[in-house]
């Protein structure tokens, strides 16, 4: 028996489409009486919005190629900058309305300005953003910081996403990035793939590159797991992660797995933990009590963990202190406002708290923002990350 599907989303997804563009039609006509304009307008949107529809068919039986990429991007820009206009004209037709009087044609040009602005920050991400790294720098204290600690420097990068790349010089610019750097210690705090191990295979040579006195540690993320592609088998889906694993070890990375290392310096240590994937909604594979036996309660402890919502569900309550959580996930959604005093993404919507430093009393949690990219190809105001890290103890 076939199961019923739920047309009405579906007509009201239409419905509010078909009256977005209407609106914005009406913005052509606002500076244009020409009779070519509807139909040609209409054509260019039935193609664009034919395109994605036909994409999604063909995703079934293929992955995501180019095709989709292109079909998937196109709507997504026409959509944002279609909104864009909406949010910069309504204001001004709801006045009109209640004044009674004509739309503001200086008004109307200042919307069609805003919205050719939006598709070229779109492409400028797509062409630019997503490779545009930064370094972001930290300064943590702590009052129980071993001595011989101070001024320990920590690289962080997160969700590089490999299957997404697409330019070697590009990638090549954030490795030396990174390695200019000369941090003590270096972790990757998971997602270094989108779905198969296959995918950091072209990548190995350069991230390879990063070495780090006290190490290189990594951990996996909830794409690593390959559970959002179908598999012709369980045991396939399994040696896939097998080989990411190895490739982990290829690449110089100790990847860890629910367990902990002991960083030593002149006698003293800290202890820097790391476990499986654990988020609310992506699954809860970590096992933070394994990652943490036998470690003693009075250790400094640094821990990595993918998703940020496990620092606040278990971390925060662990019986003994974990004093720093590293971790990444959101990429701050790619897109958003990062300036003048404004942080900003839709993202904020689904994590509170979701890119950078929050936490107080010697209990921190670090977001970093991701030095790939996914689903949309590129960044827009969210650049991607390499996060330093200085540990300091609190002045007396």
């Amino acid at each position: 028996m076939k199961r019923k599907i739920n047309l009405l989303p579906f007509l009201i997804i239409a419905i509010v489409f078909f009256l977005i563009n209407s609106y914005v039609l009406s913005g052509i006509h606002s500076l244009s009486s020409n009779s070519l304009i509807t139909p040609i307008f209409w054509i260019i949107i039935a193609a664009i919005t034919g395109s994605l529809f036909y994409a999604i068919q063909r995703m079934r039986n293929k992955e995501m190629d180019t095709f989709f990429k292109i079909a998937t991007h196109a709507f997504l820009i026409l959509i944002a900058a279609e909104l864009v206009f909406m949010l910069i004209l309504l204001p001004n037709d709801l006045y009109r309305l209640t004044a009674g009087v004509p739309r503001n044609i200086y008004w109307v040009e200042f919307a069609w300005f805003v919205f050719f602005l939006t598709i070229g920050a779109f492409i400028y991400g797509m062409i630019f953003g997503k490779y545009a790294y930064r370094v972001i720098r930290h300064t943590l204290y702590f009052d129980d910081l071993p001595e011989n600690f101070e001024g320990f420097t920590i690289t962080q990068i997160s969700d590089v996403h490999a299957g997404s790349f697409n330019n070697t010089k590009a990638v090549q610019k954030g490795i030396d990035l990174i390695k200019k750097q000369h941090s003590d210690l270096f972790v990757f705090t998971g997602d270094l793939v989108n779905n198969k191990a296959e995918e950091i295979k072209p990548w190995i040579g350069h991230f390879s590159q990063i070495k780090s006195p006290y190490g290189q540690f990594s951990i996996l993320g909830n794409h690593d797991y390959g559970d959002y592609v179908k598999w012709e088998s369980e045991s396939a889906k399994k040696a896939n992660l097998e080989q990411l694993k190895k490739y982990h070890e290829e690449i110089g990375f100790r990847l860890l797995l629910d367990e902990h290392v002991e960083i030593n310096k002149n006698g003293q240590k800290i202890t820097l933990a790391g476990v499986e994937n654990w988020g609310i909604g992506f699954g809860e594979r970590g096992d933070l009590k394994k990652a943490m036996a036998n470690v003693p309660g009075s250790d400094f402890k640094i821990l990595l963990s993918h998703d940020p919502t496990h620092w606040e569900a278990e971390v925060t309550k662990f019986p003994s202190k974990i004093h720093l959580t590293l971790a990444g996930h959101t990429h701050g959604m790619q897109f958003g406002i990062e300036a003048f005093g404004i942080k900003w993404s839709p993202v904020k919507y689904r994590y509170a708290h979701w890119a950078g430093v929050t936490g107080n009393d010697g209990l921190y949690l670090n977001i970093n923002r991701g030095f790939g990219f996914l689903g949309f190809s590129g960044r827009i105001g969210i650049w991607p990350e390499i996060t330093v890290i200085e540990l300091k103890r609190t002045p007396k």
